[in-house]
């Protein structure tokens, strides 16, 4: 017996489900790719015009804790990189750094719902992975894979380019000494670094349509770097002896990521407020004094530094984890909500500022000399890609903006207009041109890059990509109800959703509107981003029909949705609904049936 879904009232009066992630896969993942290629030239609902296809004029590669990755872009540990499809749309559009969802040991979490809000700016109060320590192995091997075969796959020759160039998995432990050091936690970094018994679980999953590339040699070693996030409160101790315990026990080059409270209350506070005008934001003084103090921050990241260096191994930063906000918008559930976007672009480039200064000669910046990294993720968009890398971070990894309409898809354009840049400065690769960009920082009597980001932000001619006047402007909406069938077909529900979990098929001869918008409803976590952009009053996640193809999520559900053969089953019919809903049963039937209908194949027969 299916256990009864909790209900959760969202803020237009909506009750969702709370109904587990279920990943795809991997024969059904391979199988949706090779279909939906067939009968829409596209892949997971990507179109070929947003695949990126490296500029053979301009490098952009670089090096990341001693690994080549074919340009410094890529999704951040977020909604972007938990589930196999998520990671391998990024990789089509162009992502070459994956910073995998935060994984730890407690893997049973209730998340409330909705847990992102993306109305202006960005809040969330989403952590960690939502699916369980096994699914997380399982959904990172099957995306390695799956880009594997990709980029040998003849059809996307073309459209790739002859080498599509190295990508870099980057994991995500938290949150404290004892989780990492869990059974649990401690299996999940050693098959990362290892996958080969994964791997071979999986390789009689990779169905016929692919059945050429099944006897690839898969990479085993799937990340051998870390990126550790910790707890907010968590003393520096406890972060130093996290760090000296990766690298000793595990062996790996370790990241650690700081929060943006580590610039301290005041200047936070003049910064949010007095610069960028953000009144209507409320800060927490006690998150200020239970976080890393930078007095202490600094001797830490001189220690840990030290430490790699004297046992062989690469140590780095990351700037900055969300910051912490009292939740007065009532569009999230909760007390607590986590801010994003813009405004923490400034705020992550003035901590960097004052910790370049702070210690010379640590980090790897132009006009620095140091040697450590200095990863970047806040507020990062196609407008301020370049100045961002021009300060010698990377990877700069983005999360916010591809939750905004036209998601994965905002990869391609943004890696393009950085090529362009980089060329029409006369350069041909990412170091020279910041060399070039330093020049010309010296020009303007700055010290470095970095100073010269860090007063452009803040600048009348640069402030406005980041203060309240320039991101106050919601979403647009329409005064109509959305209804199952038939809306303004926008799109933005398929391209906003992290997960892919929406597509859309041609309408059928009398319906309402151009195309008809369906949810794979497994994929589905009620985060609340296409309610959100939807332009019209309701949740698409909840209106647009519900497709299932696992009988047990579909039973706990409520049977609300639609119950879809893929092909795996033969001896199912194509589309089950209680007999009450028979009409949508039929029209859903009817629109999977139609050519380029269905995102997989599904088998159609009599009733």
């Amino acid at each position: 017996m299916a256990e009864e879904p909790d209900e959760s009232r969202r803020p237009d009066g909506s009750v969702g489900f709370d109904i587990p992630l279920t990943p795809m896969p991997l024969d059904l993942l391979l199988g949706r790719i090779a279909h939906e290629w067939e009968t829409r030239s596209r892949i997971l609902d990507l179109p070929t015009g947003r695949f990126w296809r490296p500029d053979d004029g301009v490098d952009l590669s670089f090096d990341f804790m001693g690994r080549r990755a074919a340009n410094p872009v890529g999704p951040a540990a977020g909604p972007q990189t938990q589930m196999a499809q998520n990671i391998v749309l990024a990789w089509l559009g162009g992502a070459r750094v994956f910073e995998l969802k935060t994984v730890q040991v407690l893997d049973d979490l209730d998340i409330a719902r909705p847990c992102i809000d993306m109305e202006t700016i960005g809040f969330n109060i989403e952590w960690s992975q939502e699916l369980r320590v096994a699914q997380s192995i399982e959904e990172y091997t099957k995306a390695s894979m799956v880009i594997e075969i990709l980029r040998r796959w003849e059809p996307l020759r073309d459209h790739l380019g002859e080498d599509p160039g190295p990508h870099i998995f980057d994991m995500s432990v938290g949150y404290d000494l004892a989780g990492i050091r869990s059974e649990k936690v401690a299996g999940f970094i050693e098959t990362m670094l290892d996958a080969g018994s994964e791997i071979e679980r999986l390789r009689p999953l990779i169905p016929e349509s692919f059945g050429e590339l099944r006897d690839l040699d898969f990479p085993t070693r799937l990340a051998d770097t870390i990126t550790l996030s910790t707890f907010h409160g968590c003393p520096p101790e406890e972060i130093d002896s996290i760090v000296r315990h990766l690298v000793t026990t595990h062996g790996v080059d370790v990241v650690v990521k700081l929060n943006p409270t580590l610039l301290g209350f005041d200047e936070v506070d003049r910064l949010l407020h007095d610069v960028l005008g953000y009144d209507d934001v409320i800060l927490d003084p006690a998150a200020f004094e239970a976080d890393l103090h930078f007095e202490d921050g600094v001797p830490l990241i001189g220690g840990l530094a030290g430490f790699a260096d004297t046992h062989g191994h690469r140590f780095g930063v990351k700037l900055t984890n969300t910051l912490v906000v009292r939740n007065n918008r009532g569009r999230l559930p909760g007390e607590t909500m986590y801010l994003s976007g813009p405004p923490l672009h400034v705020i992550a480039t003035a901590l960097l500022g004052r910790l370049s200064r702070a210690l010379p000669d640590v980090f790897r910046l132009p006009g620095h000399g140091g040697s450590h990294q200095v990863s970047f993720s806040a507020g990062v968009t196609r407008a301020n890609l370049a100045d961002t890398l021009a300060m010698g971070v990377g990877p700069a990894t983005i999360c916010s903006d591809l939750l905004r309409p036209g998601g994965y898809g905002r990869l391609a354009p943004m890696l393009g207009a950085l090529a362009t840049v980089v060329a029409e400065s006369g350069a041909t690769d990412l170091d020279s041109w910041r060399e070039l960009r330093l020049t010309e920082a010296h020009r303007r009597g700055l010290p470095d890059t970095v100073s010269d980001h860090e007063q452009h932000t803040v600048s009348d001619e640069g402030v406005g990509l980041y203060d309240r006047p320039g991101n106050s402007k919601p979403p647009r909406h329409v005064d109509h109800e959305l209804e199952m069938f038939g809306c303004v077909a926008c799109n933005f529900c398929v391209t906003v959703c992290p997960n892919d979990a929406f597509f859309s098929v041609r309408s059928l001869e009398g319906m309402t509107g151009r195309q008809q918008y369906l949810v794979l409803a497994e994929l589905c976590n009620d985060c609340g981003n296409c309610m959100t952009f939807c332009p019209e009053q309701g949740d698409p996640a909840q209106v647009k029909p519900r497709l299932y193809t696992d009988l047990d999520r579909f039973e706990a559900d409520g049977r609300r949705g639609f119950l879809v053969a893929t092909g795996l089953t033969p001896e199912a019919p194509l589309v089950l609904a209680p007999e009450e809903r028979a009409q949508e049963r039929d029209t859903v039937a009817e629109l999977l049936a139609s050519p380029a209908g269905s995102p997989w194949p599904v088998q159609i027969r009599e009733r």
